[in-house]
């Protein structure tokens, strides 16, 4: 008899386990397939529901993370790489969010970033003479040939980079130039300028800016976002 009740609490383990990861699964793909459709995405996105179990989450009606991976996103005919979104404690009942009704959804925290490529960020400083912006280590380098007091040289510039409200600051940090010496502070008056990074979504504001090897991956983060007042931006 008690072999019995082990094998039958094994047994319901078991079948609660495999409800969850059903519904997990479910609900997961329902949120993918409404951002896609939100966002006039080609594909599908990646979607993770953090937390276990996952019934436990959807019968109180919160859920402790949301992972979106978007990839590649166009915007007005600038593409950025990498999208990414995080929902912390997200606030909604389970058949809201599989009927696609938003009108109580709300989460705690909301983090968003993505990729700008370099070759984005130097078309908006060609006019300046750069003609190829890199990663060089923590920073950025931008290099092109820079006239200075009436001499032209190739130069490269390490910048360093601060994120603002109106966007991020670049500063030159120090300089490398072919043959001839540089002043900083003649650099920075010229080179020093604020890529404009405005009308991000859900109210987000810059929190971290981190050069990697394909771009500038920015991150944003907004607080107690009502996702019913969250309207996807058309692409140019």
């Amino acid at each position: 008899m008690r072999k019995f009740l082990i094998v039958l609490l094994v047994l319901a383990v078991a079948g609660l386990i495999g409800a969850d990861r059903f519904g997990e699964t479910r609900a997961e793909t329902e949120v993918a397939r409404q951002v896609a459709a939100q966002y006039r995405l080609q594909e599908q996105p990646s979607v993770e529901i953090g937390g276990f179990p996952f019934l436990t989450q959807a019968a109180g009606g919160n859920y402790q993370r949301i992972d979106v991976v978007i990839g590649d996103y166009t915007q007005q005919g600038v593409t950025v790489q990498d999208v990414r979104i995080r929902l912390d404690s997200l606030n909604a009942p389970l058949s809201e969010l599989l009927n696609g009704d938003q009108s109580n959804v709300r989460a705690k925290t909301a983090t968003a970033s993505a990729v700008i490529p370099y070759g984005v960020l130097q078309k908006g400083v060609a006019d300046k003479g750069v003609q190829k912006v890199s990663r060089d280590g923590d920073d950025m380098l931008l290099e092109g040939t820079f006239a200075f007091l009436g001499v032209s040289a190739q130069v490269g510039v390490a910048v360093s980079l601060e994120p603002t409200a109106k966007g991020i600051v670049v500063t030159p940090k120090t300089v490398r130039a072919s043959g001839i010496q540089v002043p900083l502070d003649l650099v920075k008056r010229d080179l020093t300028y604020t890529v404009p990074v405005t009308g991000l979504p859900m109210g987000s504001r810059i929190t971290a800016v981190e050069p990697v090897d394909t771009g500038l991956r920015i991150t944003g983060t907004a607080e107690n976002v009502d996702l019913s007042g969250v309207t996807p931006q058309t692409t140019g």
